[in-house]
């Protein structure tokens, strides 16, 4: 800590690992919960989270090192070597000017390297969460809230999801008080892996949790659709050939209709004069048949008859059939006209619930997906190098890989350090806080040893990875599910 900060009168530790500057007596905690005063000594609390390889690059669990020209296994499950050291517990370069907390020195198939690593204080970031369901969750752009504060917005839609985006410096800094600590309690959480409601003005209550299905309404999604309702008359229009005389495949995006669509007159699907409401797109293919909600395909019907006008008396005919379903398979009914060409609900023929049946299998299920994103600003920069502009340009020459906690990321075009890692990928517990208010995010560069030197780099504050690894007050964990192994990965531009 700074020797150049004025020490309390009493046995109070003044910690600078952020800009709230917490007086912290002994036993106690900062505001952070991050550090605390032990005998007159300013630590961190959780521990600094070295990761262990468990799956090669093909994707194998590693083996022991036995068998002929090998050694004997020792009975741990992986080998000493390698390990990768994170910046999860690591702590901070606050006030900026400090070098990051390990730079780390490694060899890699004869390679000297070198991992910067730092918990990185992000005043800008939020998350993105894509939230796989058809419901309505709310207008485009409006405000979501969390215990009634605005916490982000509803964006664009995309396929088969709902997306949120949620904190951001202007709900953690640019609003009220509660506002900023609202947001970034709900960054934490979600980042963290738990569950949080939130309420759409206009729209729903949801409850998110990365990894897990959404809630909407207190509804529990199971599945996301297979397509739109148009895709889904594609997929399947073999499946009704023969068995039904019409399908209408109901979805607020695009509606389908078998009969009209490309791959009912390929098959020769007959005419049925079925007449749907909404504005047509192309043969087969309507959009607008209702408003958006939590009914079938995502609109706000309940009854799937009301999206139907009149059938053409010239072109229908009595007993003709007619299966209506919704993009999920969740809804679905079965009608045959009467002698006035009305629809009349029947059981559902048992040869016609295997295409229904069908429809659900092919959807996958339905999940909240979490992404952190934050910007990489002065402080972590500068505690890779002297001239922090060095060390954007080597992320965007692909000369320096970055990682979050061991997991890979996307690093945006453009200006500065931009990046974002889907925190299920990240080991748990990775994401910290402090009050002012900002989330503390794991944050590693990892490049060879002459690119370090060539750009700047903090060399005499270089350690060897052989005596980090060895720290007994470290905690050894496993590497995440399949991510690719940070030392043996290239610098990347997507989340795979």
């Amino acid at each position: 800590m700074s020797e150049a900060l004025s020490k309390p009168a009493d046995d109070r530790i003044r910690c600078d690992a952020c800009p709230v500057m917490c007086f912290i007596r002994p036993g106690q905690a900062g505001a952070c919960d991050r550090y605390a005063n032990r005998d007159g000594e300013l630590i961190r609390v959780d521990p600094h989270v070295v990761l262990e390889r468990t799956i090669t690059a093909s994707g194998a669990v590693v083996p022991f090192a036995g068998g002929s020209g090998g050694h004997d296994w020792d009975g741990r499950v992986v080998g000493r070597e390698p390990v990768f050291v994170t910046a999860i517990g690591a702590g901070t370069t606050y006030p900026d000017y400090k070098p990051a907390p390990f730079i780390v020195a490694s060899e890699v198939e004869g390679v000297d390297m070198v991992t910067v690593v730092t918990e990185g204080i992000f005043s800008y970031c939020g998350v993105k969460v894509k939230i796989d369901t058809d419901r309505h969750l709310g207008p485009e752009s409006a405000t979501v809230r969390a215990k009634g504060e605005a916490v982000g917005h509803v964006t664009t839609g995309e396929y088969g999801s709902q997306m949120l985006s949620l904190g951001g410096v202007n709900h953690l800094t640019g609003g009220s008080k509660k506002e900023g600590r609202v947001t970034c309690d709900t960054l934490l959480a979600l980042c963290n892996g738990g569950a949080v409601e939130l309420e759409v003005d206009e729209g729903s209550t949801i409850v998110i949790q990365a990894g897990r299905p959404p809630e909407v309404n207190g509804h529990r999604e199971e599945r996301m659709r297979v397509g739109c309702g148009s895709a889904t008359i594609g997929m399947f229009a073999k499946q009704w050939e023969g068995k039904v005389d019409e399908v209408v495949v109901v979805d607020d995006h695009i509606t389908g209709v078998l009969s009209e669509h490309q791959a009912g007159k390929v098959l020769g699907i007959r005419e049925t004069g079925i007449r749907i409401k909404g504005r047509r797109s192309t043969p087969g293919r309507y959009f607008q048949v209702a408003e958006p909600g939590t009914g079938w395909g995502g609109t706000d019907i309940t009854d799937p008859l009301s999206i139907l006008g009149d059938f053409d008396p010239k072109t229908a005919r009595p007993g003709l059939s007619l299966l209506m379903v919704s993009t999920t398979g969740e809804q679905f009914a079965y009608y045959e006209l009467d002698e006035a060409l009305r629809p009349v609900e029947r059981d559902l023929p048992p040869d016609l619930r295997h295409s229904v049946d069908l429809i659900e299998e092919n959807c996958e299920p339905a999940l909240s997906t979490v992404l952190f994103m934050g910007g990489a600003g002065g402080s972590l920069r500068a505690g890779v190098t002297e001239n922090p502009v060095r060390l954007t340009r080597s992320v965007k020459e692909a000369l320096t890989t970055v990682t979050c906690g061991g997991a890979p990321v996307y690093v945006w075009p453009g200006g500065g350090i931009t990046f974002m890692v889907d925190v299920t990928r990240v080991p748990e517990n990775a994401f910290g806080y402090v009050p002012t208010p900002a989330l503390v995010a794991p944050i590693e560069f990892t490049l060879p040893l002459s690119a370090y030197q060539a750009l700047g780099g903090h060399m005499a504050d270089i350690r060897r990875l052989s005596d980090i690894a060895a720290d007994p007050a470290r905690r050894t964990v496993s590497q995440v599910g399949r991510n690719p192994w940070p030392l043996a990965a290239r610098p990347h531009r997507s989340l795979g």
